[in-house]
Order: C-alpha cells, then structure tokens, then sequence
C-alpha cells in the first residue's frame, strides 16, 4: 500500500467511526491537493452537526520523513482545530481522538 492507497483507507475509516452520520449531509472528508499549498496537512474532515473540523497529515509509518512545513501546520493550526499526524501505528489512537475533538 503507497500513501494515496492508505489516505483513503483513513478517509473511509473517519466515515466508518462516524457513523449513523451521513457523507457529505454530516461529514465531509476531503484529500487536499498536496501541489496547491507546500506542507498543508492531507486531509480536512467537516463534521457538520458541531461545526467543528480537522486535518490529518498522514504517512507510511512512525518513522516517516515529514515535508517542509507539516509539523508547522500540525502545530500551529492544533492550537484552535483537532490536528495529527497519523499512521498505521497510531491509527486507531487518532481516530477516537478525532471523534471526541469533534464532539461525536
């Protein structure tokens, strides 16, 4: 599996941990475009009913080299939103994290 391939395995896995809530009704999961802006995380999760939203950055694995200007973005954008990185170790850590940052 290459990072595209485990982006959407984490992308259904938000929509599985989510659940009765509806795609694109309740929950929004959108891959960003990794050209438009340098560093910004890979995913930004819209949980409609609180108003709260995420973004995940995600890798290959623990030990994973980070590009300019993640971390930045983890951060600094954690300070007011639920931010991560997440990887196949951490996976299940981050997603219930997720669901109690965003209220479900």
């Amino acid at each position: 599996m290459n990072e595209n391939e485990y982006q959407q395995h984490v992308a259904a896995e938000i929509y599985k941990v989510f659940e009765p809530a509806k795609p694109l009704e309740d929950i929004i999961v959108y891959i960003n475009d990794p050209n438009y802006i340098q560093g910004i995380p890979d995913l930004s999760v819209f949980y409609r009913p609180t108003g709260k939203w995420a973004m995940l950055e995600v890798k290959m694995s623990a030990n994973a080299k980070e590009r300019p200007n993640q971390r930045w973005y983890i951060e600094n954008w954690g300070q007011s939103i639920f931010t991560a990185f997440i990887y196949p170790e951490n996976e299940e850590e981050v997603l219930l994290a997720l669901q109690r940052s965003l209220g479900c």
